[in-house]
C-alpha cells in the first residue's frame, strides 16, 4: 500500500498550498480565505519512484462540538486515523497560537507519527522562525515556503521514510490506481449531494449539513460496487449567477463545471420538493455542450403526495425536455432508496458514451433512415447521403458523408439522431452529428 501522509492545522497556514505541490496539481481550491477546505480531499503523489497518498484537511477545532466546525473536525479525525504520517502545519509568521497548543493536545493522544512543519517561512532565519514552536514537544521543526517550494523536498523524502517505518513489511506499490468510472454529483446547493454520496459509500465521507453551501470544493470519493470500482466527485452547489456574491463561492463554482467536463458521467440531482428553477436548466445545458453523460435523480422523493409526485414528472417534462435521452430516477439519497437502478443506469449511460459504432453498422443504419425518410430537397438538389462512421467518443460524434449536405435541416438531424439512438441503444448520452460535404469536381466549370 502507499505511505498515507494527512496534512493539518488551523484555517489558513497554507494545508492546500501544500497538497496542490505534493500532487502537482491545483485540485484543492486555494485563496487566502480561511474555512475554504472543509471535506478531507485526496490526491496522489510521487517522489521519484516513491508514490504516496496525501490527505488535505479543513482548519481544524478539535473541541468544536457542534455546527460546521464540529463536521470539519470529525472530517480531520478520520484522515489523522487513516495516516502514516501526520504533517502538522503551523504559520511561521504569525508565531505560537493557543490553537496550535490544541491541536497538538489531539496529536499527541492520537498515537500517529507527527512532524512538525512551520510554512510561510521564505525570507526568515530557521533560527529565528522556529524557536517558540519547540514548546509544543514535537521535535525539530521542518522549515518550508509550501508557495515556494523550499524543503518541501526534503519534507518529503522524511515524511516517506518514516512511513515506511510504520509498516515495513507492505512493499510500496508502483502500478496507478483503477480510479473507475468517475461520477459527478451536480445540482443546487442543498439538494443532498453529499448525502447521496454518504449513502453510497456506506461513511460520514463528506459533510453532509442542513445549510446551503457546505460543499466548497469538489471532492473526489473512490468507492467499489457490485465489483466495479468508481470516483465519485461530490461538488459546490452551483447558485443563479446573480446570487454568487462571495469569492470563494465563485471559486467553488468553478470547480464544479470543471468536474463535469472531467466526469464520465455526470449525475443531475433535483430537489423534488423545490420547483425545477431556470438554474437547474443552466447546469444541464453546460452538461450537455461539454457532452458528459448524464442521468437525472430527483432527490427527496419520499416526502411528496401522489398528486405532488405527478405534477413533478410534468414539470420535468416541459422543463428539461432537451434532456430526453437520459433516464430519470426518483430517490431518497437519506434513505437508500431507488440508489441500485440509479447505479445501473450510470453503468449504462457510460457504456453508451464509450461505445465502439463500426462503419459498415453506421453506413447500414444510415441507409435504413433514408429509405424510411428522405432529407428534403432545397431548391433543386436533394442533399445525397453516401456513408457513416464514427468520430469520436464521450460523446459519441457519427460523421456522415455525402454531397449537398448544408441543406440538410434542423429537424432532419434530429430525426437521423433518434434514429441512430434508438439503433444502437444510446441511452443516457448526448449524440452529435456531422455533416461533411465531398468536393463538386465541376465546380470551377460552372463558374
Amino acid at each position: 500500500m502507499k505511505p498515507v501522509i494527512a496534512l493539518v492545522g488551523r484555517p489558513n497556514v497554507g494545508k492546500s498550498t501544500l497538497f496542490n505541490r505534493l500532487t502537482r496539481s491545483r485540485d484543492a481550491l486555494v485563496a487566502d480565505l480561511p474555512g475554504l477546505t472543509r471535506d478531507r480531499h485526496y490526491g496522489e503523489g510521487r517522489m521519484g519512484d516513491r508514490p504516496f497518498l496525501v490527505i488535505d484537511t479543513g482548519g481544524f477545532e478539535p473541541v468544536a462540538k457542534e455546527g460546521i466546525m464540529h463536521e470539519m473536525a470529525l472530517q480531520t479525525r478520520q484522515a489523522v486515523a487513516e495516516a502514516d504520517i501526520v504533517v502538522f502545519i503551523v504559520d511561521g509568521r504569525q508565531g505560537l497560537t493557543p490553537h496550535d497548543k490544541t491541536i497538538t493536545d489531539f496529536l499527541r493522544k492520537s498515537g500517529r507519527q507527527v512532524m512538525l512543519v512551520v510554512n510561510k517561512s521564505e525570507g526568515m532565519k530557521y533560527t529565528s522562525v522556529t524557536a517558540e514552536f519547540y514548546e509544543l514537544g514535537l521535535g525539530d521543526p521542518y522549515v518550508i515556503s509550501a508557495a515556494h517550494g523550499d524543503g518541501v523536498l526534503d519534507l518529503v523524502n522524511e515524511a516517506l521514510d518514516l512511513a515506511v517505518q510504520q509498516r515495513p513489511e507492505e512493499p510500496e506499490e508502483l502500478e496507478p490506481a483503477d480510479h473507475g468510472i468517475k461520477i459527478a454529483i451536480v445540482g443546487r446547493p442543498n439538494v443532498g449531494k453529499s448525502t447521496l454520496i454518504n449513502t453510497l459509500v456506506g461513511e460520514q465521507r463528506v459533510i453532509a449539513f442542513d445549510m446551503p453551501g457546505t460543499t466548497r470544493d469538489s471532492i473526489e470519493v473512490p468507492f467499489e460496487r457490485d465489483g466495479k470500482t468508481y470516483t465519485l466527485i461530490d461538488t459546490a452547489g452551483i447558485r443563479r449567477r446573480g446570487k454568487v456574491f462571495e469569492a470563494i463561492e465563485k471559486f467553488s463554482v468553478v470547480k464544479t463545471l470543471q468536474s463535469i467536463s472531467e466526469a464520465n458521467v455526470v449525475v443531475l440531482l433535483l430537489d423534488a420538493q423545490q420547483d425545477i428553477s431556470e438554474q437547474d436548466a443552466h447546469i444541464a445545458g453546460f452538461i450537455l455542450e461539454s457532452g458528459r453523460a448524464l442521468v437525472v435523480a430527483v432527490n427527496k422523493w419520499d416526502g411528496l403526495q401522489s398528486h405532488q409526485r405527478d405534477q413533478v414528472k410534468i414539470d420535468l417534462d416541459r422543463k428539461l425536455d432537451f434532456l430526453s435521452f437520459a433516464k430519470q430516477h426518483f430517490i431518497s439519497a437519506l434513505k437508500g432508496t431507488g440508489i441500485g437502478p440509479l447505479m445501473k443506469s450510470v453503468d449504462s449511460a457510460y457504456a453508451a458514451a464509450t461505445a465502439k459504432l463500426s462503419t459498415p453498422r453506421l453506413t447500414r443504419a444510415l441507409e435504413l433512415a433514408v429509405e424510411k425518410q428522405e432529407p428534403k430537397r432545397k431548391g433543386g438538389t436533394r442533399p445525397k447521403m453516401r456513408y457513416a462512421h464514427q468520430g469520436g467518443q464521450n460523446p459519441p460524434v457519427i460523421v456522415i458523408h455525402g454531397n449537398a449536405l448544408d441543406g440538410v435541416t434542423e429537424p432532419y438531424k434530429r430525426y437521423l439522431e433518434k434514429h441512430f439512438r434508438d439503433t444502437f441503444n444510446l441511452i443516457g448520452t448526448p449524440l452529435r452529428i456531422e455533416l461533411r460535404s465531398g468536393k463538386n469536381p465541376f465546380a470551377k466549370e460552372q463558374k
